[in-house]
């Protein structure tokens, strides 16, 4: 058994996909497209395996979440990049482009090497070895 794909709600769907495809290398499907009920996604492939589904509705509400806070449910999505040197590459970069770097990178208690940043609807990722 696999996690086939994960999905995200987003609010601008074109500059989450961007962000995934330029930062992550992911690959896109075309938009799909139903009118009747006003639903749109992406699916982007991973050049080591997994999905992403991102979707958009016009009637799915705006998160009260706090980013930096922690609540039931799905917390983050984790990112290996195959380095300690291209966990710091890859957050590095992100800071420099704007991006939230909530912690990292450093070596946690259970011996990971990760950094902690938020994507451009505040989605919480751990970039790791």
């Amino acid at each position: 058994m696999k996690i086939e794909h994960i999905a995200i709600w987003a609010h601008d769907i074109e500059k989450l996909r961007s962000f995934y495809e330029t930062y992550f290398g992911a690959s896109s499907s075309a938009n799909y497209l139903n009118e009747t009920k006003s639903f749109s996604s992406y699916f982007l492939r991973f050049a080591t395996g997994g999905r992403l589904e991102l979707m958009q509705k016009k009637d799915v509400k705006q998160s009260n979440r706090i980013p930096e806070k922690s609540y039931f449910g799905i917390a983050h999505i984790a990112f290996s990049v195959g380095s300690k040197e291209l966990v710091d590459k890859m957050t590095f970069r992100l800071k420099k482009d704007g991006f939230k770097v909530l912690d990292g990178p450093r070596k946690t208690g259970d011996g990971y090497y990760e950094s902690a940043v938020l994507d451009p609807e505040g989605n919480k990722l751990e970039i790791t070895i």
